[in-house]
């Protein structure tokens, strides 16, 4: 029976998964690698052996001096008188109640009785065992509660060495740390720096301001290397350690006041720096409730993680740097009155600045729109700083932004603002809308729209023109087409150009609000300043309601010489391009700048003549065909006129548009002769240059300005003189030819009020005193005067020789 008990009992027992390697398997292994197996198991079960028996000694020590520790009998007292009152009604009371049973086992416990039922409140013992029962308790205390942790040590097999004997294994032990004690110790070190705050706190209360400085120097020490320490952790590893950005982000409530404003704005700008290096180049978007719901992949989990951390932090960093800026503007102190109210202007342009730097990097990332609605209002802060730092980064995203996406945004915001202030805002403002990139777009549209436009079926047509097999093909080609633009990432010119389309509508929305409600505002230079610089992209639509607006302004004659001729350049440029369609004849626009010329002098902004060149280029050059010759005449004298008044840049640009003239109307080199043409003389006080019959003077300012001091000044006007040939020895060199006034006015530009281009220095070689003069005498006359100075030499080689 037993031995069919021991089969059954062996059959029911499971077998180990593990199955014995073969022997072919054994044969692969190498007999080191086999022994070092074997050695890491043996010792394994011996530090568990150790283990185990050391917790049973200490189990059976302690219950050998529990067992040893019994328990003394109950000591004999003397009865109170209220105890015997107490046994005697008890006494009294009737048993009847009470079955056998209950009283055996209750006698039986008296008679068992420990120390337990000792009345305690009675008296003290008789005995004087009290050392011995304590003892009892500590051995208890010693029990340890739980199992003594031991290291944990790991075996690292090396290489093997060979000598005489044969092959010797090497190996080295490393104790392997747990994941706890790795936190503790983590713990441990940060709770260091905050026991030293505290110290540094309490015993900086009776320290001389020398000794306070020190403190503060050492502490702001202190946290530059414990942000520097976090940054690099973050950005080494981003994945792993986006959890310190929040321990980071705490330093910003700095409560210590000598050092809170330093640690701020170091966190501040240090965050910047981390966000701008980890952020990836896509938008996060959250995910939905079946992703969430769905097994991943570890690393994709983990991505998961580190953008979802990413996202709350980086808002989390937005919404401090806002509140800082809403506490300085409301001027509260919110937080702690660790910050002082004078800190919070520093503090709050440091986080305008981190706001703008993010702008600019993180265009496509996420919360980019809230970024743009909190320094909007900004531009038009009166702080001239806090203003700068946002329209420069406003025109840098301006001119970087390819998509428009961005632009479109700020332009929306722009003109709420403008609308909610009722137009009061300052004109820098409207003047950052000038750097937006719409022009190369717009010519490409002209493109389109000339070209023939592609026709699209719908699913009635296809079905009635192609086969089921061609449906098929056509769907096919269709999506292979959406994920060829998705794959290269390139967004459609149609999308593109609707959306510089709808920026552009906004601005001119904005310009015609305020042409139509605040004319005497001080916006009004930059709105002129901007329909001159997008006239050409201006609806025809609203071409006649503009023409008629510019023409009163400026015959109100409330404008300045600058804002009248940002009106003239909107109204030609609109005629030179879209508007050559239209019948106009803008005479009383050339007649107002033939007006304004003589007033833009050297005492006047040089910059003005900037845009007299351009608006010249479009009146003369480009409409020479709807040009009189008269005009065109009356225009170069008056110019050359002014060429004598003016910078010499300026009258480099002058001479400039005065050859490009002569060129597109060569009876102009009428000017260049002495000789009358028809009947009258020419009246230069005259504002209109139809009627001042300029056929009938000449060009004599050309002949002064050939002694000018600057070359180039002086190369044109001899140029002009000759007719400015194109060809031949009087024509100009390729430098001035081919580049139009508007670029020789700033090519050689004095903004910086010195010689452009520099003069030349004088000849090193000296000339002889009396060279001029000796000519001039006779023969007789400079033997004399060679005699008299033999005299002197000799008087003066005397008197040396007396001395």
């Amino acid at each position: 029976m037993t031995s069919q008990f021991d089969i059954s009992c062996s059959n029911n027992t499971p077998r180990s998964k593990k199955r014995r390697p073969t022997f072919r398997r054994l044969l692969k292994t190498s007999g080191v690698k086999l022994e070092n197996k074997l050695k890491n198991r043996q010792l394994k079960q011996q530090n568990v052996a150790k283990k185990q028996r050391k917790e049973q000694k200490k189990l059976r020590q302690a219950v050998k001096d529990a067992a040893i520790r019994t328990p003394r009998p109950l000591e004999t007292y003397r009865k109170r008188p209220e105890e015997e009152e107490d046994e005697e009604f008890l006494e009294s009371l009737p048993t009847d109640m009470m079955e056998e049973d209950d009283l055996r086992q209750m006698t039986a416990m008296a008679r068992h009785a420990s120390f337990i039922t000792r009345d305690l409140s009675s008296c003290g013992p008789v005995h004087g065992g009290k050392k011995r029962s304590s003892e009892v308790v500590r051995s208890y205390e010693k029990v340890p509660r739980k199992m003594a942790r031991t290291e944990e040590k790991e075996v690292i097999h090396l290489l093997p060495i060979k000598d005489k004997t044969g092959v010797i294994p090497q190996s080295v032990e490393r104790v392997v740390k747990t994941q706890l004690e790795e936190e503790e110790e983590e713990e441990d070190s940060a709770e260091e720096p905050d026991e030293f705050e505290n110290g540094a706190l309490q015993s900086g209360a009776g320290l001389t301001a020398e000794q306070r400085e020190q403190l503060r120097v050492h502490t702001v020490s202190e946290k530059r290397r414990r942000i520097a320490s976090l940054g690099s952790a973050i950005v080494s590893d981003p994945y792993s350690n986006i959890k310190r950005v929040k321990e980071l982000r705490g330093m910003l409530m700095e409560s210590d006041a000598s050092v809170a404003v330093t640690v701020r704005k170091l966190v501040m700008v240090s965050l910047m720096e981390i966000f701008k290096d980890i952020a990836p180049s896509y938008r996060i978007r959250p995910l939905t409730a079946a992703e969430k719901a769905a097994k991943v992949k570890k690393d994709t989990q983990q991505l998961r993680e580190f953008e979802e951390g990413l996202i709350s932090q980086y808002k989390f960093y937005l919404e401090d740097l806002e509140q800082t800026i809403k506490d300085w503007k409301q001027k509260k102190k919110k937080r702690s009155q660790s910050v002082g109210f004078q800190s919070y202007r520093g503090l709050a342009e440091v986080a305008v600045r981190c706001l703008c730097e993010l702008l600019l990097a993180l265009p496509h990332f996420n919360f980019h729109n809230n970024i743009i609605v909190a320094l909007v209002p900004l531009m038009n802060d009166p702080a001239k700083k806090v203003s700068g730092m946002c329209c420069d980064a406003f025109r840098k995203l301006f001119q970087q932004d390819k998509m428009g996406g961005a632009s479109l945004a700020t332009v929306r915001v722009i003109s709420g603002l403008v609308k909610s202030l009722n137009y009061n805002v300052r004109p820098e403002v409207l003047r950052t809308l000038l750097s937006l990139r719409i022009k190369e777009v717009e010519v490409k549209k002209d493109l389109e729209d000339s070209a023939p436009k592609k026709k699209f079926m719908n699913n009635k047509e296809k079905k009635k023109n192609l086969s089921r097999m061609q449906r098929k093909w056509k769907k096919a080609e269709e999506k292979l087409d959406k994920e060829l633009l998705e794959a290269e990432a390139s967004e459609s010119k149609e999308k593109k150009l609707k959306v510089h389309t709808e920026t552009l509508n906004i601005v001119f929305l904005v310009y015609f609000r305020i042409l139509k409600k605040a004319q005497k505002s001080e916006l009004l230079p930059a709105v002129l300043e901007g329909l001159a610089n997008f006239a050409h992209l201006i609806n025809l639509e609203f071409f006649d309601d503009l023409l008629n607006v510019l023409q009163s302004l400026i015959q109100s004659g409330d404008l300045t010489n600058r804002e009248s001729l940002h009106c003239i350049q909107t109204v030609f440029t609109i005629l030179s391009g879209q508007g050559d369609v239209l019948n106009i004849d803008p005479l009383n626009f050339y007649s107002q700048l033939y007006k304004m010329l003589p007033r833009l002098h050297a005492g006047m902004h040089n910059d003005d003549i900037l845009i007299v060149l351009r608006c010249l280029d479009a009146m003369l050059t480009r409409r020479k065909k709807q040009v009189t010759l008269q005009r065109a005449m009356a225009f170069v004298k008056r110019l050359s006129t002014l060429s004598l008044h003016v910078l010499p840049n300026a009258t480099v640009g002058l001479l400039a548009a005065n050859r490009s003239t002569m060129h597109a109307f060569p009876k102009c080199d009428f000017l260049l002769d002495n000789e009358v043409q028809g009947s009258g003389f020419y009246l230069p006080e005259l504002d209109e240059p139809e009627h001042c019959n300029a056929q009938n003077t000449a060009l004599w300012e050309l002949h002064t300005l050939q002694r000018h001091y600057h070359p180039v000044v002086r190369c044109l006007a001899v140029h002009l003189c000759l007719g400015a040939p194109s060809e031949g020895s009087a024509a100009l060199n390729v430098d001035l030819s081919r580049r139009s006034p508007a670029e020789l006015f700033n090519v050689y530009s004095v903004k910086n009020m010195t010689f452009n281009p520099p003069v030349a220095l004088p000849g090193t070689k000296k000339k002889d005193r009396f060279v001029g003069g000796a000519m001039l005498l006779d023969e007789k006359e400079n033997r004399r005067h060679s005699a008299c100075s033999t005299s002197d030499s000799l008087n003066s080689s005397t008197l040396r020789h007396k001395d």
